[in-house]
């Protein structure tokens, strides 16, 4: 059944893999597989509770004579909940975050963006663009920055050529920059929550490597554009009724939405709380300035509901379920046990946190970056720096403590890789749909270096470690 249930999991990440070719959804195929798994699991609990928790189920049982209710009513309550409750803080914190994103953008806070781009410089707005990018996209989750940044270059550029070409060096400094921080991308958030990173260590070791992976394909992409370049002149859009800020109470609330998300990282140190609580504090505190600022409209009833674009809230959505889908699948193959066996493997045959890392990438190359970047770190655990005596002859064990190599070698990897070719980052299909770019095309063209950029990085990694 272990095997039954690791098979369901491959076949799943292969149907992931190739989903932008049968148009079957990533988050449907990840809820199927993570559910699947823990039924077959529950229905062969005795076997597998007895061989991985025998001490603790003996302790739950308290005298009692095992039976497959007491089985069933262990595994629900002491195995299965803790998954559930890792995969739970992921999606709260997400959907914390997108709704500090829904109000900034009711209220015009992201407007302003667009006056920024008045450039006829080909070269100096791609700069911009992936700049303002980067940096969006170190505070917000990647799929939401690589959105909203398509929406305004959309309604700049008439050129599709042109577009294609800003569209990816978007999705690349979207990559690097959800990279960069522990709250820009799920697969960083997962390392933080659980107490695999610190905020600042994360960013620190990363930032050289992301900048490099990022800067390095979008300077080539700069050298085929033409000198200047022509941009449709829009007007800032109408709101209508649904906000009457005027500029100070939207930089108000825009500082207030990115700053409370700087905040976050200080506040799970100070209380040692899940970063999700952090951010629905955020939100609560946000929502309250959002209705003191609209009291007037909220007044009369002419606050009308203006939600996001329906792409990015339809993303955001499947976003969660695909992450929720991928940690409930991770936890029953690791259940049974077929996790330490692979993990006895790469002990033995390669035993090299770095080959580990490029492994990862390659696979990132097709499959979604975050189930990858799950899947590696689940191979081995979070070891207390307490238990590791001698650290100076144990370097290799040294990289899975808190704040080791590993961690950040996986997430730099699982991320960069996603660059490669575009069906290896949600950001990059979301770029594939809107303008219909095929993947030969865009490896030939940009994947290709930003695979140099990735390897550059991870050398940078390398020297630095």
């Amino acid at each position: 059944m272990a095997l039954v249930i690791v098979s369901i999991l491959l076949i799943g990440y292969v149907l992931i893999a190739t989903g932008y070719v049968t148009n079957v959804n990533r988050a449907a195929i990840a809820m199927f597989v993570g559910t699947a798994g823990w039924v077959l699991y529950i229905c062969y609990g005795t076997d597998f509770v007895m061989s991985q928790h025998p001490e603790a189920y003996a302790d739950f049982l308290a005298g009692a004579a095992p039976s497959s209710v007491n089985v069933k009513q262990y595994i629900a309550q002491d195995i299965f909940i803790k998954y559930v409750g890792k995969g739970a803080e992921i999606v709260l914190f997400l959907l914390a975050t997108m709704t500090i994103v829904e109000i900034l953008h009711n209220n015009e806070c992201f407007d302003f963006l667009q006056e920024l781009l008045k450039t006829r410089n080909s070269k100096k707005l791609l700069w911009i663009m992936s700049v303002m990018t980067f940096l969006i996209s170190a505070n917000l989750d990647n799929l939401t920055t690589t959105t909203m940044m398509l929406v305004i270059m959309h309604k700049l550029l008439p050129n599709r050529r042109q577009r294609i070409i800003y569209g990816c060096a978007i999705v690349l400094a979207a990559n690097c920059g959800g990279a960069l921080t522990v709250i820009g991308d799920p697969n960083g958030l997962v390392l933080w929550s659980t107490g695999a990173v610190t905020a600042t260590d994360f960013s620190t070791t990363l930032a050289l490597p992301c900048i490099i992976a990022c800067g390095l394909p979008t300077y080539w992409l700069g050298r085929s554009l033409p000198e200047h370049i022509d941009l449709q002149c829009t007007t800032m859009p109408y709101r209508g009724d649904d906000t009457n800020l005027n500029k100070w109470q939207r930089v108000v609330m825009l500082i207030l939405g990115i700053g409370g998300l700087w905040f976050i990282p200080t506040f799970h140190n100070i209380t040692k709380l899940s970063p999700f609580l952090g951010a629905l504090c955020v939100l609560s505190f946000l929502w309250i300035v959002n209705e003191i600022f609209n009291h007037k409209l909220m007044n009369v009833d002419q606050m009308i509901q203006r939600a996001i674009p329906r792409v990015l809230q339809y993303g955001i959505i499947q976003l969660m379920l695909f992450v929720m889908g991928i940690m409930l699948a991770m936890g029953a193959v690791r259940e049974t046990g077929m996790i330490s066996h692979f993990t006895s493997f790469c002990d033995t045959n390669i035993h090299n946190v770095w080959i580990m890392g490029i492994l990862t990438g390659c696979v990132s190359f097709v499959l979604d970056s975050f189930a990858t970047c799950m899947s590696f770190l689940s191979v081995y655990p979070l070891i207390d720096i307490e238990h590791i005596t001698q650290l100076a002859d144990n370097a290799y064990l040294s990289s899975f403590v808190q704040n080791g190599i590993y961690w950040k070698i996986i997430a730099y990897c699982s991320a960069m890789g996603g660059n490669v070719l575009l069906i290896g980052s949600i950001s990059g299909l979301a770029l594939m749909k809107m303008e219909r770019i095929h993947v030969g095309w865009y490896f030939k063209n940009v994947g290709f270096v930003a695979l140099i950029g990735w390897l550059l990085g991870l050398a940078v990694m390398w020297m630095f470690n």
